[in-house]
């Protein structure tokens, strides 16, 4: 396992390669939820002294294989503080490799290229409540050093987990994400549907339509045609365009006249019912009813 370096030659990396017992972050005596909420695990000291003499590569990234259930991952590695002989690795972790408590786990050292890519599932539509969903897991991502194609990763946010799962990373099943530049993307959560597109044409009622498109009429006062004090009738009647102008406009009407820049904001007029129109008829107003008086009596006539 010793090596050394002859002529100025640099010494080649020698890999990592044992067997461990694994456990779940519960059963670690240490602070538990750094463990729990990233992707690194705990290693033994004895580790630690081995991949210092093989002149493994930094950042230490690792590939854990389930070797009965044919299953992998890979992780980094936070502290080597576990007992002899045993890791402690997030829960979350030990779901994707289908790993019990005490089996073993056989562990690796790997090299991975920098991430470029990656692109995630969220397990639940209840992900979409997130308002910030990409600062979210750009904060969590900070506690893990690698992804790899189909983990499920867990998230705590705002005291609940959120499962995502890794669909595509680039540019490889398998990356380094400490300090890279990397872009993401979200494809649709699981059990999401698309809201149903009504027509806009079978939205719109019958009264509607009507509303919308009205006929072109409308009232425009002093129609008539005047009198001069000279007796000429030159430009007295106006056009029957010039009429239609100062028509008012109505809800359904295109203005022909629109100007590119100016804005138009038409009011709409109320529709008034046929019962309205009835009581008006019958209670129409009419002024200067009462009777008047005088603060003077009238002379009585002898």
């Amino acid at each position: 396992m010793f090596s050394f370096s002859m002529f100025g030659e640099p010494l080649q990396p020698q890999p990592f390669n044992t067997h461990y017992r694994c456990y779940s972050v519960s059963m670690f005596p240490g602070d538990k939820q750094a463990v729990e909420n990233g992707g690194k695990i705990i290693m033994p000291p004895s580790a630690l002294d081995v991949l210092t003499r093989l002149n493994i590569v930094y950042p230490m990234l690792f590939k854990l294989t389930n070797q009965r259930a044919n299953r992998h991952t890979h992780c980094g590695v936070l502290e080597f503080v576990a007992d002899e002989g045993k890791v402690y690795i997030p829960y979350w972790m030990m779901r994707n490799l289908l790993l019990d408590e005490g089996d073993l786990v056989h562990i690796k050292s790997q090299s991975l290229p920098v991430a470029t890519f990656s692109k995630f599932e969220p397990q639940s539509v209840e992900f979409l409540d997130i308002t910030n969903p990409k600062a979210v897991l750009e904060n969590a991502l900070r506690n893990f050093a690698c992804l790899t194609v189909d983990d499920v990763i867990a998230l705590n946010y705002n005291d609940r987990i959120y499962e995502l799962r890794v669909l595509e990373v680039k540019p490889g099943n398998a990356v380094s994400i400490i300090e890279c530049d990397m872009n993401v993307e979200f494809a649709p959560p699981v059990g999401y549907q698309e809201p149903e597109r009504m027509d806009s044409e079978a939205s719109i009622t019958e009264d509607d339509k009507e509303e919308m498109m009205p006929e072109p009429v409308g009232f425009y006062s002093f129609q008539g045609s005047g009198n001069r004090l000279d007796g000429k009738k030159k430009n007295l009647e106006l056009s029957q365009e010039e009429v239609m102008k100062r028509v008012l406009r109505q809800r359904g009407i295109p203005d022909y006249d629109y100007e590119v820049g100016f804005i138009k904001f038409w009011r709409k007029v109320p529709k008034v019912s046929e019962t309205e129109n009835k009581i008006e008829d019958q209670e129409e107003f009419e002024c200067f009813q009462g009777k008047g008086t005088s603060l003077r009596q009238a002379k009585s006539r002898k």
